[in-house]
This record gives structure tokens, C-alpha cells and sequence, in this order.
């Protein structure tokens, strides 16, 4: 498969699979859980993924095929728990939440975009929002550093002489 349709298709399959499962509970205790686990799941499979790429002939190709998996499920983790903490009991939202609905206030929450149309009204909603901001603030800080760092390092193992110089090089500190 061509190395720009596998981010596709992988993002899309994910996405499929978001639309197509039926979600027949509403978020209960084993819905948190299932959040959690999942959250768990997306990190172990983060650490995986990210030490491939410093391993792998291309290691910016991979961190975008890995980004193009990880990225989709931990958000879609939580538009499924929107969606079912809605189903289970309308008005937590201001607006009824469906999985669209759901994935859009998922997006808009993690972009920090946050328009104001679709706002979380109880307890519970906002603590899973809450819940949310702090995982995406890692996702997007923690998460971009360690990309970043193994995509330096694979190209470094494949180019030798493209990293930073080695002791002795020259001072950037203003030093003589």
C-alpha cells in the first residue's frame, strides 16, 4: 500500500468504525472504565509506535502513519463517551449530542477553538470535558516532543553527519 494511503486509510478505518459500532448503553460506570482502558491502550500503543520511528528508514513517513492512528482513536475515545453520556441521559449538553455532533465537540474542545454552540451543562459532562483539555494539553505537548525527538533520532541513525555537533563544536552561549 502506498506509504501516503496508509495515514488514510487508517484515520478512515477508525473513523468507519466510530460511525458503525453500535453504541446501544449509555456512558456507565463500564464506560468509563472502557475510557480509561482505552486511554491506556492509546498511550501503550503511542510508546510502541514512537520507538519505530526512530528505527525506520523513513521516521518521518512513520510518525505520520503512527500520528494518523493514534491521533483519531484517542479522540474518537471521547466522542464515543460524549455520545454515550448523552444517549444515557439527554441535556448533560445544550444541544442533543449525536456521533456527529459528538466527534465535532471532540475536535472543537481539542483545537481550543471552542465556539461556544455545543456547551456542557452538568457535572458530569464538564468533568469528562475537563478530563479531555488535560489529556489533549499532554497529547499536544508530551506527544509532540517525543515525535519530534524520534523522528531527529531516526534521521540521525540513517545520516551520521546531520546531528548536532559533538563536544567541542562550536559555543552558542555567548562564550569565547
Amino acid at each position: 500500500m502506498s506509504a501516503v494511503l496508509r495515514p488514510l486509510v487508517s484515520a478512515t478505518g477508525l473513523l468507519l468504525v466510530y460511525y458503525l459500532l453500535p453504541f446501544d448503553k449509555g456512558f456507565t460506570g463500564a464506560t468509563a472504565l472502557g475510557l480509561a482502558l482505552g486511554l491506556t491502550g492509546v498511550l501503550l500503543l503511542f510508546i510502541r509506535q514512537s520507538r519505530s520511528i526512530a528505527e525506520s528508514s523513513r521516521p518521518r513517513l512513520r510518525a505520520v502513519e503512527m500520528l494518523a492512528t493514534v491521533m483519531p482513536l484517542f479522540l474518537l475515545l471521547f466522542a464515543a463517551a460524549y455520545y454515550l453520556l448523552e444517549r444515557k441521559e439527554p441535556g448533560n449538553f445544550n444541544v442533543h449530542l449525536n456521533r456527529t455532533a459528538s466527534l465535532y465537540f471532540t475536535l472543537t474542545v481539542f483545537t481550543t477553538v471552542g465556539f461556544g454552540d455545543i456547551v456542557a451543562l452538568s457535572d458530569t459532562a464538564r468533568i469528562l470535558t475537563m478530563v479531555q483539555m488535560a489529556a489533549d494539553l499532554l497529547v499536544l505537548g508530551v506527544a509532540a516532543k517525543v515525535v519530534v525527538g524520534k523522528v531527529q533520532a531516526g534521521l540521525r541513525r540513517r545520516d551520521p553527519g546531520s546531528g548536532p555537533p559533538a563536544h567541542g563544536g562550536a559555543r552558542d552561549d555567548g562564550g569565547s
